[in-house]
């Protein structure tokens, strides 16, 4: 007996309004750090200014993402269209990685060409208010990618860090060129660089988890393990698989119960069943249950 229940937890804020802030605190950066870096003659914050340019470029496939991804389920997607939104994730991490590169190798090479650079006030008041924005807009993405398991908005929010870390590093070289180190730039976007890097690099892994319909995590599988045992009516189960799609997920497992049971009282404990899974679950869940009678002759093929 197959009962099967297509409900989904309630949406909640999509992630767009959050993107959008962080797109306009981005403009505003562009157009600060390059006006400054081409008037100081500044290097390191015209790279800089770059970098905040690719968060904008970031954003808008985010958002992309989410909107395609927040279309209803139809005939040709009937697991609805999450993977848009994952897709859009793997894109920026790819950008993250590919910026990180750039940050140390152009690093790296004013280094090997014993470029030396020492930037006035100006730039380190620029940097700091790239820091302290970035950062901000940072923390309030990843509490809302936690909150809505958004791979897309998680890696976006590590964008908007690897910008603050960016703006670290002309930081430190604004201070190093005030104390008379010209190097300390390029050493900071060299170490930065490879950050950022690593960062893309964890992100990428977690988007083709996903793709390749991996497991949700052991604590959410071990969750839900627990919700189905606390259920009286439930004698075992088995089959349990979970995987993501996008924001939501798609639990589905075999119960066994009383064979004596009417189909009314075993739709109602997969009801519960279902019910149970959901109470436990942070994203938006479908889950299908498959009722089975617990007989002794249907033990072997219960089993397998």
């Amino acid at each position: 007996m197959n009962i099967h229940s297509g409900k989904t937890q309630p949406h909640f804020d999509s992630g767009v309004g959050v993107t959008l802030i962080g797109m306009l605190v981005n403009v505003v950066l562009v157009f600060a750090k390059l006006f400054v870096g081409v008037l100081t003659g500044s290097i390191a914050l015209i790279a800089d200014g770059i970098h905040s340019g690719s968060d904008i470029a970031t954003d808008l496939m985010v958002i992309g993402g989410i909107r395609l991804a927040g279309r209803p389920a139809d005939s040709s997607h009937p697991y609805g269209h999450g993977r848009y939104e994952t897709l859009a994730g793997g894109a920026v991490a790819a950008a993250l990685i590919l910026v990180g590169m750039y940050i140390a190798w152009d690093a790296g090479l004013a280094l090997y060409a014993d470029r030396v650079s020492y930037p006035g006030i100006p730039i380190i008041i620029v940097a700091i208010a790239s820091i302290i924005s970035k950062e901000w807009v940072y923390r309030r993405t990843i509490r809302l990618a936690r909150r809505l398991q958004s791979t897309a908005l998680h890696a976006n929010a590590w964008h908007h860090r690897s910008d603050a870390l960016s703006s670290v590093a002309v930081l430190f070289g604004g201070i190093g060129g005030l104390i008379g180190w010209g190097h300390a730039d390029q050493i900071a976007g060299i170490v930065v660089g490879a950050m950022v890097v690593a960062v893309g690099a964890k992100t990428v892994r977690d988007v083709l988890h996903e793709l390749l319909e991996g497991s949700l995590s052991g604590a959410e599988i071990e969750a839900i393990r627990d919700a189905v045992e606390r259920i009286v009516e439930v004698r075992s189960f088995h089959k349990l698989r979970a995987r993501s799609v996008g924001r939501e997920a798609f639990i589905d497992l075999h119960v066994l119960v009383d064979p004596q049971l009417s189909l009314l009282r075993a739709h109602e404990i997969s009801m519960k069943v279902e019910d149970e899974v959901r109470s436990v679950c942070s994203r938006p869940v479908n889950v299908t249950v498959h009722i089975e009678p617990d007989t002794p002759e249907l033990a072997d093929h219960n089993r397998s």
